[in-house]
């Protein structure tokens, strides 16, 4: 899954449980930026489920169940790559270079990245990779290349109480183990 975190919260690549990528399936969290959104002067959040609301013709929970049924029966690992920013937010830091994200897909396709060590971040859940090839791997975890952690400490609770009140519609559609990956 893509995500553009303009908050610098999110980590350039984290691997997901089949649970977790329901949940940020269903989420469908990225960030409106200026330059890309006609009168977006500072950065929002925003959700749309199953990454495309709009075009669902069916509840998004239904799409949840089908991808939880494919990642089962297809036995393969999840992953939520950002290419907004990570560690310091839009406007302080820098956008995670192109160069970077295709880095991390190509480890990703190739089977490299899965072999790698993993960090847990404590808030979100997400296994982090602490090295990948063509990456400084002090990119790999925002919480360790912020400038400023208690700022990101503070953006981080924001992001997690966003996710948590964008996904209180599918509380009661769920499985618990998809509730329980919650920030």
């Amino acid at each position: 899954m893509l995500t553009c975190d303009a908050f610098g919260v999110m980590p350039p690549v984290g691997m997901l449980t089949p649970e977790q990528a329901v949940y940020h399936f269903l989420s469908g969290y990225t960030a409106k930026v200026a330059g890309t959104e006609q009168g977006i002067k500072e950065p929002q959040a925003t959700f749309s489920p199953c990454f495309g609301a709009p075009f669902m013709a069916l509840p998004p929970t239904v799409y949840g169940d089908l991808l939880m049924k494919k990642i089962q029966t297809h036995k393969v690992n999840c992953w939520l790559l950002n290419t907004g920013w990570a560690g310091d937010p839009y406007g302080e830091g820098e956008r995670i270079k192109i160069a970077y994200s295709r880095a991390l897909v190509k480890n990703i396709l190739n089977g490299r990245l899965e072999k790698v060590e993993f960090e847990k971040d404590p808030l979100f859940g997400l296994m982090i990779p602490k090295a990948c090839e063509g990456i400084p791997s002090e990119i790999l975890n925002p919480r360790n290349s912020t400038s400023d952690k208690v700022r990101y400490e503070e953006r981080a609770g924001k992001l997690a109480a966003d996710f948590k009140k964008n996904f209180k519609e599918f509380e009661n559609d769920v499985s618990k183990e998809v509730l329980a990956t919650m920030p």
